[in-house]
């Protein structure tokens, strides 16, 4: 349990640093994202899974 807490405590850590520090940057992000097709948003989401679950398993695996 204390894992899933640290987990949700460093996304928003980097999810507000993001939001603290470049504001605007997230606002074209966002404006970025709102012109890719459902499809290419879906893509980008599955790959973002699958890459933390890679970290996830690298991390596991070699004891970090």
């Amino acid at each position: 349990m204390g894992m899933i807490f640290l987990a949700f405590g460093l996304v928003l850590i980097v999810e507000g640093l993001a939001y603290a520090l470049a504001p605007s940057l997230v606002e074209r992000m966002l404006e970025v994202l709102r012109a890719l097709p459902e499809s290419a948003r879906r893509q980008v989401g599955l790959i973002c899974v699958v890459t933390g679950l890679i970290l996830l398993w690298i991390a596991h695996r070699f004891g970090f």
